[in-house]
């Protein structure tokens, strides 16, 4: 009764690691933080697809006026800024997506090892299996002392088909885990493969806009007829803001806090942002064609790695939109009829109705509507006049 004997012996069952066991072993060894991020990685994602969205609204609607120099200019700029938030976007994807590439590696090694375990398993049945196809269910009934016997036997019998069945089926569902996890592997892979070369395409296509921007730059400072032209259009875009800030000192502001008067800090206000003064403020003539233009601010290039635009006083924002010859615009109203003006933002960080105090940032810089680069371009009014900058600011 050797069989039988090894029949009556229970076999050990093997450690089940189920899904959810390897869903949680796989979460830990990532850690919190590394969950969050990705999190953080999605929020930035939607965040600038909303940015992507208002510049394409922006284009959309300068499609619609009038075509000339500064729109010209103000297209590839806008242009220039979609393409790279294109660019931020597959950044951030391909980060993403790096991550996941790594949360799916490391839950490759336990399913393995998962896989190996329910394998020795099967591998122990298919032997039992074997001895047990030695001799038919009627020798073992014939052979049964008695009925007590029979019934125990049966039983076990039966518990022991059910635990193979079991363990083969484990063994089923362990392969196709693995599977799956290999594909999810593979295709973020290539997800990762795509976001790069998209991104080398998006590269490609900012280049371009690179060299048609220093092209109309270039044309408006060597041809005249150009020149002459974009000097009317850019009175017209002055005459705008001096419209547009009349109608600013006309809105009844509140503020939630006494503020100091702007003239009291004359001379010490703290610079928007640290750089040279590349346009000086006031009458302007032009080398080549000497003609005579008038800057209402200065304009400054800032330093390598300066690129946050901050408030010079504390007071309200009341505009924060585009407006061309400027780019993206605000101006902050610091109470008593003083104001201050911040030309060709990138992004803003800041929006109309925000109280700011002195320092605080409020854009990023930028060159949309600038025939200088990345510029800021910086102006300081008292009530429609501008007043010039260098007076009000810090000595360097």
């Amino acid at each position: 009764m050797r069989e039988m004997n090894l029949r009556q012996r229970p076999l050990k069952k093997p450690f089940r690691l189920t899904g959810l066991t390897i869903l949680v072993a796989a979460l830990c060894s990532l850690g919190i933080s590394s969950i969050q991020d990705v999190s953080e990685y999605q929020k930035l994602l939607d965040k600038i697809s909303d940015q992507i969205g208002q510049i394409r609204a922006k284009i959309k609607g300068e499609e619609k006026k009038e075509t000339t120099i500064l729109s010209r200019l103000d297209m590839i700029g806008f242009n220039k800024k979609l393409i790279k938030k294109e660019i931020s976007r597959h950044t951030i994807q391909q980060r993403k997506a790096n991550r996941e590439l790594s949360s799916i590696k490391k839950q490759i090694p336990p399913l393995k090892a998962k896989l190996s375990k329910e394998k020795k398993s099967v591998e122990k049945i298919l032997v039992t299996t074997y001895k047990f196809g030695k001799f038919s269910f009627l020798q073992f009934m014939l052979q049964a002392k008695d009925v007590g016997t029979l019934i125990s036997e049966n039983k076990n019998l039966t518990l022991l088909a059910q635990y193979q069945e079991k363990i083969i089926t484990d063994y089923l569902e362990a392969l196709n885990q693995l599977k799956q996890t290999e594909e999810k592997f593979e295709g973020k892979r290539r997800e990762i493969s795509r976001l790069i070369r998209i991104a080398r395409k998006k590269r490609q296509d900012l280049t371009a806009q690179e060299t048609k921007n220093r092209a109309l730059i270039r044309e408006t400072k060597e041809n005249r007829k150009v020149h002459l032209q974009t000097i009317e259009e850019l009175k017209e875009r002055a005459e705008q803001l001096q419209v547009l800030i009349k109608g600013l000192l006309e809105e009844k502001i509140s503020f939630p806090f006494p503020l100091v008067p702007l003239w009291e800090k004359k001379g010490n206000l703290s610079w928007p942002i640290e750089g040279k003064v590349i346009t000086s403020f006031g009458l302007q003539k032009h080398p080549k064609f000497k003609t005579v233009t008038v800057n209402n601010g200065i304009d400054i290039s800032p330093d390598k790695n300066e690129t946050v635009i901050k408030a010079i006083h504390a007071g309200k924002v009341v505009y924060c939109d585009y407006l061309r010859g400027y780019g993206d615009l605000i101006i902050i109203d610091h109470g008593m009829a003083y104001h201050s003006l911040y030309g060709h933002c990138a992004d803003f960080l800041v929006k109309k109705g925000d109280i700011v105090k002195a320092g605080q940032s409020i854009a990023e810089v930028g060159d949309i509507g600038s025939l200088k680069g990345i510029t800021l371009h910086f102006e300081i009014r008292e009530k429609t006049k501008p007043r010039n900058p260098l007076h009000w600011l810090k000595r360097r």
